[in-house]
């Protein structure tokens, strides 16, 4: 605070080493004016023993003078001298003041505030069945400076608040004002300058109380905020044995459980004094703190507790920890003047922000000099009021002031503007009532229209919700009678003798630092570390060990889950659209899966398509351009083409399977894949019968069943097993019907669209037409044994019915084996296979007889009878009877 460096020089040229200099300050703690404020100060101090051991309800004797509180008094002193000089505030009214010493004790405080509360002109207080027009000796009262002073005056000028309840004949109601507030309401507001317990704020309990400085609630929220900043979530709270620091206390710990900060220690502080119980106490707290193994503790306490718990941390060698303290004794003289504090490690706190009153250290300078002037004393009455009759002298202290009183340590703090939040706001709660007095007399700038008296009640109203100005600085009342002012973070930097502080960081709902201007206690200058576990990795949470969330072990997410934030202490799953592998922090969209064309198996599976196909279009080609030679027709004429032609849409039918699925794909892929191969096999299937019939069983019988298996009765043997496998088909598809659906869980990355197919077992009914037709091929060329001259088909048969089975009974392991997005890919592989073993065991022999031995494409060989015989059976498509082979004896080669 500029200016303030030469208080002290001012002071000592002032007072010299004075040891006894008289001084008129207590007579200058009173001026009259036209409205009367009420004060209450911590000028002295009393002495604890004598408290303890007090019995009677004699007098309170402060033996002890406090500076801070004459400084703070000066305040209040110089804002009304200054409204009083002000042509804009209240022009043309003056304001007195009438200040007291609380002796920093409830019953010193009691005498001046019953006293404040008597009726004017009058020294009693009379009883009144209605205190409307009642007109004490003060319209406010600023202080006192402490919560626990504040809890008490606060409740004892709210009291009569209440409405007047009595027989109303004997104490009839007075006629209010309209707008005003309830009757029995004249007890004076309250407007404290330092205290800033949370509780006050309730307005039921405290109607008529108002402060300054915010409550301790925004300090503690800004306490907790810095702990997150450092993420010190493993941390010691203690409060003084007080209602101060246990209401402290309670606020903390709950918002800290809410952010996730481990108290590892919670207790109380008693207040300083000598009992050996008390010591006994403070000696457990330290010791406790040190078995918790926290490096930062959490102290709302009092200065007097705050000095007690330091004091003996420093002598029994504490190891240095770093101390969030509160604003009670972060300034604190008493505390920052212990010998070896530095020892204690790393001091942070928050303190109000308000403005530099620049010239109070001349105002400070000016009236101690008057006050050692004997002239200026002269001037002043002399003569005790009635008041101090009643209370005793205001300030017998400030009369016997030396430089001695006036602590070295304070003076430095002064100096340095470590004081300034203190002194403005006391010089704020000033002009906040001469704003709202200003208010109720509806006053302008230049004039008060009325002078009339106001009550205080009267001026309650005006102050709730009010906005003022102090020093330039713009505040409000709100609903709770709080103000809203920002927080500097301050560290005690040390320097001999006492700390100073530095601001590092700001607090206006949310945390600024400085970094670069904090100065730990610890090697390298690192901020310390108070966890009780390591923060969990990437993808981890915690798994909490014992009764503390902070004391944990981290475990893995599995893959599907993932750590949401840094304090979960379960994994959250991903939903079903999404996906995450192991240790992760959050999930990604599943990419839709399917058989997709450009997949290299299905290119593979088109190759092997392309072959099938070309070599089937061209065994059909081959046949219908030689289908009047005997091995065309000795393989069953139309009968092969048609099957041939089933074949190739046999092959055709894999296209189906490969892309996105529809419901139209989904339904036809079975159906085009069975109903051609069941054309194909039951051409096969006359083929087999008719070489069972003419190799095993005798001719009349032969005769009769050739008749049967040939022409237009061969056909329909076709149409009825097309029709059969037709209406599995259609049983298959209306009871199970395949549909298309997207499976979330089967690929660990992706979705899977795919044909469902709902019955496996429906699924394998289909293919009993085909089995069964296969089955009997197989079973009828089987055991039919070759005749000598003549081509061998039985074995053909037999060798494509064998293909057909190896195909499909490899598919079933197969298929459930494989990853259900190639499902599609196996059946597409068995359809070409089957179709491919077919062709390469019956039909690719015959055109290889047809291209390259076309001598023996006879009739004597595919047929085994004479011409007149084959001419007979041209048209039958039929099998070929038993022949001797009289033709040339050219080598004949062997067809399968």
């Amino acid at each position: 605070m500029p200016g303030l460096a030469v208080l002290g020089l001012g002071l000592a040229a002032l007072l010299g080493l004075g040891t006894g200099t008289s001084l008129c300050l207590s007579r200058q703690l009173r001026m009259q004016g036209d409205y009367i404020l009420g004060g209450l100060f911590p000028l002295g101090l009393a002495e604890e023993a004598g408290l303890r051991h007090r019995t009677r309800p004699s007098g309170i004797v402060c033996t002890r003078f406090s500076s801070l509180g004459l400084f703070l008094a000066m305040a209040m002193k110089m804002a009304v001298e200054e409204i009083n000089n002000s042509s804009t505030l209240l022009p043309g009214l003056y304001l007195g003041y009438d200040l007291f010493d609380t002796c920093s004790e409830p019953m010193a405080t009691m005498k001046p505030s019953l006293t404040f509360l008597a009726e004017a002109g009058n020294g009693s207080i009379a009883a009144y069945c209605n205190y409307t027009q009642y007109q004490p000796r003060v319209l406010a009262v600023i202080g006192p400076h402490s919560s626990e002073l504040a809890l008490i005056t606060g409740k004892f000028f709210s009291f009569f608040l209440m409405p007047q309840v009595g027989p109303p004949l004997l104490c009839p109601p007075w006629v209010l004002p309209e707008g005003s507030l309830t009757p029995g309401v004249f007890w004076p507001p309250q407007v404290s300058y330092g205290a800033s317990m949370d509780r006050l704020s309730n307005r039921e309990t405290f109607p008529s109380f108002f402060r300054t400085v915010p409550s301790d609630r925004v300090q503690l929220e800004a306490m907790v905020k810095l702990l997150q900043k450092f993420e010190w979530n493993w941390v010691a709270a203690l409060g003084s044995d007080d209602e101060y620091g246990r209401e402290g206390l309670s606020i903390f710990s709950g918002l800290a459980n809410a952010q996730n900060i481990c108290i590892a220690h919670e207790g109380l502080v008693p207040l300083l004094s000598a009992d050996a119980l008390q010591l006994g106490k403070v000696l457990d707290v330290l010791h406790q703190v040190n078995q918790s193994n926290v490096q930062v503790v959490v102290l709302f306490a009092s200065s007097q507790a705050a000095h007690a718990l330091l004091n003996y941390s420093i002598h029994h060698s504490l190891s240095p920890k770093v101390w969030v303290a509160s604003e009670a004794w972060l300034t604190s003289d008493l505390v920052m003047t212990l010998p070896g504090i530095a020892q204690v490690g790393t001091v942070l706190g928050f303190l109000q922000r308000g403005v530099q009153l620049s010239e109070f250290s001349q105002y400070v300078e000016t009236h101690l000099a008057l006050a050692s002037d004997p002239a200026f004393c002269a001037s002043l009455d002399d003569k005790p009021d009635l008041e101090e009759h009643v209370v005793g002298p205001r300030c017998p202290h400030c009369d016997h002031i030396t430089l001695q009183n006036l602590s070295t340590g304070l003076l430095q703090n002064l100096s340095a503007g470590q004081l300034h939040h203190q002194i403005f706001a006391t010089y704020a709660a000033v002009h906040s009532v001469a704003q709202a007095l200003h208010n109720t007399l509806r006053c302008s700038p230049t004039s008060c229209p009325t002078q009339e008296p106001v009550r205080p009640w009267q001026l309650l109203e005006n102050m709730y919700n009010m906005s003022f100005r102090a020093r330039g600085l713009a505040l409000q009342f709100d609903a709770s009678g709080n103000v809203d002012m920002e927080y500097d973070l301050k560290m005690w930097v040390w320097q001999r003798p006492t700390p100073r502080l530095r601001t590092v960081g700001t607090f206006n709902g949310s945390l600024w630092l400085q970094p670069s201007l904090m100065h730990w206690h610890t090697p390298g200058n690192q901020a310390p570390t108070s966890q009780c576990s390591r923060q969990c990795e990437e993808g981890q949470v915690r798994r909490v060990k014992g009764f503390h969330s902070c004391c944990y072990d981290c475990v893995d997410c599995k893959a599907g889950s993932f750590r949401q934030s840094l304090d979960d202490f379960v994994c959250t799953s991903c939903g079903q659209d999404q996906w995450s592998p192991e240790r992760s922090t959050r999930c990604f969209p599943r990419r839709p899966r399917f058989l997709a064309w450009g997949e290299p198996a299905v290119l593979l599976l088109l190759l092997l398509l392309s072959l099938a196909l070309s070599l089937t279009l061209a065994t059909l080609g081959l046949f219908i351009l030689h289908r009047h030679s005997p091995l065309v027709q000795a393989s069953g004429g139309p009968l092969a083409c048609f099957g041939l032609a089933c074949l190739g849409l046999v092959c055709l039918s894999v296209l189906l399977f490969p892309g996105w699925p529809s419901p139209a794909t989904c339904l036809a892929q079975q159906p085009l894949a069975h109903l051609p191969l069941t054309g194909c096999l039951s051409t096969l299937f006359l083929q087999a019968a008719n070489t069972f019939v003419e190799s095993e069983l005798p001719p009349s019988w032969a005769t009769w069943l050739h008749g049967h298996l040939q022409g237009p009765w061969a056909w329909l043997v076709v149409l009825l097993a097309i029709l059969m496998e037709a209406v599995l088909c259609a049983w298959y598809l209306v009871a199970f019907p395949p549909e298309v659906v997207t499976d979330w869980t089967v690929l660990p990355t992706e979705a899977l669209v795919h044909c469902h197919v709902r019955s496996w077992v429906s699924l394998g009914l289909v293919h009993i037409t085909n089995a069964s037709l296969a089955f009997l091929c197989f079973l009828g060329t089987f055991l039919v044994q070759s005749q000598p001259g003549r081509y061998n088909q039985a074995r053909g048969l037999t060798f494509a019915m064998l293909a057909y089975f190896i195909t499909w009974v490899s598919f079933v392991p197969l298929l459930t084996n494989v990853q259900v997005v190639y499902q599609p890919a196996v059946q597409m592989g068995a359809i070409l296979l089957c179709a491919l073993g077919i062709l390469a065991a019956f039909h690719l022999p015959k055109c290889y007889l047809l291209l390259w031995w076309p001598r023996l494409n006879t009739p004597e060989f595919f047929l085994g009878a004479g011409s007149r015989d084959a001419r007979d059976r041209g048209g039958s498509g039929s099998g070929e009877g038993p022949q001797r082979n009289e033709g040339p004896s050219t080598p004949q080669p062997d067809a399968q």
